[in-house]
């Protein structure tokens, strides 16, 4: 339920109500007024009463009346208008100023000192100027609690203000239709103590948080979910060491989400997209090195597991000659899923393929040969315990995870 000017707006906003009603008002008296009028009309010069038509020559002040009154009426109209929307597009000097670009399909709200959110926190009794643009297509800024609805233009800055009068939470929408995802094109203003709203703004978010936060920020959760849901994007959970199926001419290709991929994803896009997806805008000349860096580690999972390293050690060891990736067969079974499932051992005992196992069988695969394969694998047993790590932590990652 919209906030009541009461609980939430501005002097600006009392006067758009103001006007709304005095319109509602006069509107609603000349309905009753002419029915009445109309009723009156019907008995007083009813057939059975006047059963000879008369004619009649005019009324000079009726003439008059309904010339007057209704002009004057409308300039009073026309005049609490002009009032109402000189306060909404009168922003004070002294306002503070928040930069607000609309893409499909989220807010991006960055501060003064730099600082971004898709969220739009702001001092209670302080009054708010937000100048707005759009990235792609044409949005419009909505807060009905506020009374303020201005569009965003692409390559035009436009502008609106406010000032809260009391904290709460109030909703953000976007009142132009601008594609696939526009009813969830949502946020709001979280209007916060002075001492809170200082604290937020000074304060620096870190790991994760400060991630996600770049993420919602950049927009890219308005498309790609966190938590596997399938928006209009694939989902960033768990993305790290997948395999995507990539479009390429005519046809598909298959490439690894590793650290490289994710980073070509964000700032060209366009060049390896992912089938059954439209594709999305770059970041290149937006997103500076540090607010990238953040965003890879989060999506490496921190870089707690190096599964780049884990996969370039396979290809170096010829590993992905014998064992695919994608679940098809070529001399050695397939390492897509492999990792936490039962395998059938030659002398036909059935083993948890877990960290231990495999280790095992990169170092002495005879000990632990699979049922059905010939015996063609040699012993890796020069790799390092952190190269072995690596490479169970990539082997993990193709089977649904990095934990």
């Amino acid at each position: 339920m919209t906030p009541s000017i009461i609980q939430a707006g501005t002097q600006a906003a009392a006067r758009v109500d103001q006007t709304f009603l005095f319109i509602f008002g006069a509107s609603a008296a000349i309905l009753v007024f002419i029915t009445l009028l109309m009723i009156w009309f019907v008995v007083r010069y009813h057939h059975t009463r006047h059963p000879q038509a008369a004619d009649i020559s005019g009324n000079v002040w009726a003439e008059i009346a309904w010339t007057v009154l209704p002009t004057v009426l409308v300039m009073g109209m026309f005049w609490s208008g002009w009032t109402s929307f000189k306060a909404l597009r009168s922003a004070p000097a002294d306002a503070m100023r928040v930069k607000v670009t609309a893409r499909m399909w989220s807010w991006v709200f960055e501060y003064e000192n730099g600082k971004r959110a898709s969220t739009l926190y702001v001092p209670v009794d302080r009054a708010v100027r937000l100048d707005m643009t759009s990235a792609d297509v044409l949005h419009s800024f909505f807060v009905p609690a506020f009374r303020i609805k201005m569009d965003t233009v692409p390559g035009m800055e436009t502008y609106a203000w406010f000032q809260a009068a009391r904290e709460g939470s109030y909703d953000i929408l976007c009142a132009e239709y601008c594609g696939l995802q526009h009813a969830n094109m949502l946020s709001t203003v979280e209007v916060l103590s002075d001492e809170k709203f200082r604290k937020w703004y000074e304060g620096e978010a870190s790991g994760d948080e400060a991630a996600v936060g770049l993420l919602e920020s950049y927009g890219c959760t308005g498309c790609h979910s966190l938590d596997g849901t399938e928006l209009a994007g694939p989902t960033l959970m768990g993305i790290y060491g997948k395999e995507r199926p990539i479009v390429q001419g005519g046809g598909t290709r298959t490439a690894v989400a590793d650290e490289a991929y994710l980073r070509r994803a964000i700032l060209e896009p366009d060049a390896e997209l992912v089938a059954g997806y439209e594709g999305m805008p770059s970041y290149k000349e937006e997103m500076p090195a540090e607010d990238l860096d953040k965003i890879i580690r989060y999506l490496t999972g921190g870089a707690a597991r190096d599964l780049d390293r884990g996969r370039s050690l396979m290809e170096a060891e010829g590993c992905l000659s014998c064992h695919s990736t994608d679940g098809s067969e070529i001399a050695g079974p397939t390492f897509k899923g492999i990792y936490g499932h039962k395998v059938v051992l030659e002398d036909g005992s059935e083993v948890v393929a877990d960290e231990a196992y495999l280790a095992e069988a990169i170092r002495d695969p005879e000990k632990t040969m699979v049922k059905g394969y010939e015996p063609i694998m040699p012993p890796y047993s020069h790799l390092s315990d952190e190269d072995v790590k690596a490479m169970i932590d990539y082997l993990r990652s193709l089977s649904g995870g990095h934990d």
